[in-house]
């Protein structure tokens, strides 16, 4: 077994998310809730959110647009398919689709993204102008609201009031600007991670949970931040999938920096490989010893190796 510990000094709080940045880290709903009705899985293409929706009739497919309420207003959205058993969805986050998208929908949503390409150039002048310290992420018209939605990130709180109405102006429209954090940058621009393939936030779900540098030990992951952080910055989605099997595998293992007596020796365990189940030993006398785990066994609270 190697080192996994690359660098322990390095300071790796910048890499976990503040307690409230990205709008799509959501608070964990009780374990195991199945909601009580098969629903459809919808995403908003612009910003790669996703949404799930109730609809009196079966009849959609994969790549149908339907017009459904979102939290920015009356919309068009992309059936991404049908949930027989949804798992972890809130039912609070339910939403039901008004109606299918009609050819003249989907007519004017091509027509609006055409125009989303001018009010970015706009804002960007207008941002120039003010002197404001942003970065414009996606402009998006609503299909069925006079209203823009700007996404823009920064590091710091931005007085953008009168950048909206030299913007209101300009559009004759409700203007509404979004500042999001930079996994939800990621999530809307898309792109390819470390492993070669596009951002999990952007392909395959929206719905991100919280990632802690103690997920990535319990792992025995390199702790080193180029490794275990996304383009983003912060630590990398996946590090969560399996974290709860390393967790549950761990149960049955000792863990580092306990101490126990063989051999006429004092040893400490100074690594634990859950996935070969192997356990790594440093003797008082120098020894290091490498053995499975089905040589240990916990007696009355207390590890000893057989």
């Amino acid at each position: 077994m190697s080192d996994v510990y690359d660098d322990i000094h390095e300071d790796l709080s910048s890499l976990e998310d503040p307690i409230v940045e990205s709008q799509s880290v959501l608070p964990d709903i009780p374990g195991g809730y199945v909601y009580p009705e098969p629903l459809f899985h919808l995403k908003l293409e612009y910003s790669s959110e996703s949404l799930y929706a109730t609809w009196h009739s079966t009849e959609l497919s994969g790549g149908d647009y339907v017009i459904v309420p979102t939290r920015y207003g009356r919309d068009i959205a992309l059936v991404m398919g049908k949930v027989r058993v949804p798992i972890g969805i809130r039912p609070e986050d339910v939403v039901t689709i008004e109606r299918r998208a009609e050819p003249l929908d989907l007519s004017r949503s091509a027509e609006l993204r055409e125009k989303e390409t001018h009010a970015f150039s706009v804002f960007r002048e207008k941002v120039a102008q003010h002197r404001l310290d942003m970065k414009l992420i996606a402009t998006h018209y609503l299909l069925d609201e006079p209203k823009i939605l700007f996404f823009f990130s920064s590091e710091n709180r931005v007085d953008f009031r009168d950048l909206v109405k030299d913007l209101v102006s300009i559009f004759k429209m409700r203007i509404e600007l979004r500042q999001i954090g930079v996994r939800d940058e990621s999530r809307i621009t898309g792109g390819l991670g470390v492993c070669g393939r596009p951002y999990c936030c952007h392909s395959v779900t929206d719905r991100l949970k919280p990632v802690s540098i103690r997920m990535a030990k319990d792992q025995n992951l390199s702790l080193n931040s180029l490794k275990i952080s996304g383009q983003c910055g912060r630590l990398l989605c996946c590090l969560s999938y399996e974290h709860d099997w390393y967790c549950e595998e761990r149960k049955s293992l000792p863990n580092e920096g306990i101490r126990l007596f063989y051999d006429e020796c004092n040893f400490r365990v100074t690594e634990v490989n859950p996935l070969t189940r192997m356990i790594r030993l440093q003797g008082e006398d120098g020894r290091v010893l490498e053995i499975p785990s089905s040589r240990m066994s916990r007696v009355d609270g207390k590890w000893r190796i057989v």
